[in-house]
């Protein structure tokens, strides 16, 4: 049981990182269908007027950001949105749609209301404007602009000559224990030890930051167990439902951890997922739903969904039930690639009903190359995986060097990373980095190594006060991440000497196949080989039925009260007490305040840290103001943010 102080200490920072992250509240009505049900709506409402070229008065609805700054919508509250009176009065003069055309219908305008109270949810990366950029297929090599100051990297070389393009200056470089900590957690996920940190600070040579993030690729376990996490949610692997238990789903794990441990190339990773070994299947077999489905949710159709979503950013969802009304994909090319999977004629379905049309296996880029509609379906997918990672499909490399640009630098250069469709920011480092990774024989370490030993990863975190419009985001530098729920659990077993010493049956299965040490540090298992619990579900681990490419970046306030609540959490930190109170022993409170804050934060505490620290722990020896302490640190918005 937490003690005033601590409980005092904890909610106090709770709502300090509500303010720091723009935490809301939860909502209980069911959330909105944005592209299904607001699209349309829009569309046959208020589009003619307010969209594309059309701003009558002042007023366009071409994305969120011009709609909230039309001053119409308050998101989160529709009573104070004027939008819910023109559309609801019977005021001739000001009403929307103006009189003489249909008014928006009850059913309608209860969307709207809900759609706004619930912040006005928008599809990433969608405009009603006249979408004019079509991203390229081929591949490019760009011509890198000359270094500056001795920044010979390529990314700094290109970066460079963007800021001074736009007159953006570059923010300044990371201290070098702040670059450990932030180098340590995206590359293998875990703190470093501050006995490391002490002699990188110490080192003088200067090679030490790239001889450190060759050390950290080199830690084939650490890495591998880091980024385990990254593809079980892009592969929805790691699943926690019934399609293990009735022959609905097949894990991928052995497969997936041995090719991280291999640093297996990203093309033949590719391909063995889309043309499978007995191992790799699981994924494009999906999940078998129990009892009726909707047509949009049948093995076929997730085939279809999920290789373009996770291999090339496209996303076909929308595509699934008719025609999308987000971008140019139509329900027949979905049903078409969905061929290529099924070992049956598959007959289209129009909003779950049968249009008596059926498909035909088709790719999605004809001019890569076409599948042999003759052909028996392993051989149809060993084709498709061939066009997939066809040498002038540059979309299938720019895609995966854009996913690692966002990991690291907490943005991608096509943001959202699943609307590859949407213009970058700026297209010749998109261009080098996937160029980089072909040349480089598809070796994904080489693109980390890249993008880590640049000028611009080293440099401190940029402030973003608010998500720029869409196409007018402005690069200044690293955003700052939070910690995914998995570091933060990885993390606290690091400070507390926890954690479990047995991995779940699935990884267990694997792990015990697989050459070298698999424990983490203090000897016991890592957070992405246990089963979820309610933890870290609370902190954004997915259940993973669908694919997951990038995890909320926001902590909601329910999140945090769950945070600071949690009974997995309290017993953690009352067994990690026990364990520092022996670790203490002899040490006065200034010591180990000071040992608690180079392991959780990689820095020593300031004098006024000191001091506030010294009372919650005045004496060593006393596992309850070890407790409180170690509460106090961990809820610090700094030791949550990899910046």
């Amino acid at each position: 049981m937490l003690s005033l102080l601590s409980r005092g200490v904890t909610l106090s920072l709770v709502f300090l990182l509500a303010a720091r992250f723009g935490m809301a509240a939860e909502r209980a009505t069911p959330p909105i269908d944005f592209a299904h049900q607001i699209v349309p709506l829009l569309q046959q409402h208020c589009a003619e007027c307010h969209a594309g070229d059309q701003a009558e008065g002042g007023f366009s609805i071409n994305n969120r950001e011009l709609l909230l700054d039309a001053g119409v919508v308050t998101a989160g509250d529709s009573s104070d949105s004027y939008l819910m009176e023109l559309i609801t009065t019977q005021d001739k003069d000001i009403q929307m749609p103006p009189a003489g055309k249909p008014r928006v219908p009850a059913k309608s305008v209860a969307l709207v209301g809900r759609w706004i109270d619930q912040q006005l949810p928008w599809e990433p990366g969608f405009s009603f404007a006249e979408n004019t950029y079509e991203p390229p297929l081929a591949p490019r090599r760009p011509e890198l602009p000359p270094a500056v100051a001795g920044r010979d990297n390529p990314v700094d070389r290109i970066i460079d000559a963007h800021l001074a393009a736009s007159g953006v200056k570059q923010t300044g470089e990371l201290d070098d224990a702040a670059f450990y900590r932030r180098v340590s957690l995206d590359l293998v996920g875990l703190l470093p030890a501050p006995t490391d940190v002490t002699e990188f600070v110490a080192d003088s040579a200067p090679d030490k930051r790239e001889r450190l993030i060759d050390k950290l690729l080199a830690d084939r376990t650490a890495y591998a167990q880091h980024w385990m996490t990254f593809w079980n949610d892009l592969l929805r692997n790691d699943y926690q439902g019934t399609g293990y238990v009735d022959g609905g789903r097949k894990e991928i794990g052995a497969w997936l951890y041995r090719s991280l441990m291999e640093n297996k190339p990203y093309d033949e990773f590719a391909r063995e997922l889309v043309s499978p070994t007995d191992e790799s299947v699981g994924f494009i077999n999906g999940i078998k739903w129990r009892g009726a489905v909707n047509a949009s949710q049948t093995r076929e159709i997730q085939f279809a969904q999920n290789v373009p979503q996770v291999f090339l950013g496209i996303n076909l969802k929308c595509a699934s039930c008719h025609d999308s009304f987000i971008d140019r994909w139509t329900l027949e090319e979905t049903y078409n690639l969905a061929a290529v999977f099924s070992d049956h004629e598959l007959e289209i379905h129009r909003c779950d009903k049968p249009t008596g049309k059926y498909a035909s296996p088709r790719w999605l880029f004809p001019e890569l190359g076409e599948v042999d509609d003759s052909l028996p379906r392993e051989e149809r997918l060993e084709q498709l995986s061939l066009l997939l990672t066809h040498p002038e499909n540059g979309r299938f490399a720019r895609t995966i060097v854009n996913r690692l640009w966002c990991q690291l630098m907490g943005r991608g250069i096509v943001h959202p990373t699943d609307s590859m469709h949407t213009e970058p920011w700026n297209e010749d480092l998109l261009d080098y980095l996937a160029v980089h990774l072909v040349d480089h024989n598809y070796d994904v370490q080489a693109t980390l190594r890249l993008i880590a030993s640049s000028q611009a990863y080293q440099s401190q975190s940029a402030s973003i006060d608010a998500q720029p419009v869409a196409g007018e985001f402005e690069y200044q530098g690293p955003v700052a991440k939070r910690m995914t729920a998995e570091q933060f659990v990885d993390a606290v077993w690091q400070i507390t000497g926890t954690g479990p010493e047995s991995p779940h049956k699935k990884a267990a299965a694997f792990l015990g196949k697989t050459e070298g040490e698999q424990r983490g540090p203090n000897g016991r298992f890592r957070s992405a080989l246990v089963a979820s619990d309610l933890l870290m579900r609370s902190l954004g681990r997915p259940n993973r039925e669908q694919v997951v490419s990038s995890r909320p970046p926001l902590l909601t306030t329910l999140q945090a009260l769950d945070l600071s609540n949690s009974p997995t959490l309290v017993g953690t930190l009352d067994q990690g007490a026990t364990n520092l109170k022996q670790h203490f022993e002899g040490k006065s409170p200034a010591e180990a305040v000071d040992e608690l804050y180079l392991a959780a934060l990689s820095r020593h505490p300031t004098e006024r840290e000191q001091q506030i620290a010294g009372q919650i722990l005045e004496d060593p020896s006393n596992k309850q103001g070890i407790e409180d302490l170690l509460w106090s640190v961990i809820m610090l918005p700094e030791f949550q943010i990899v910046r």
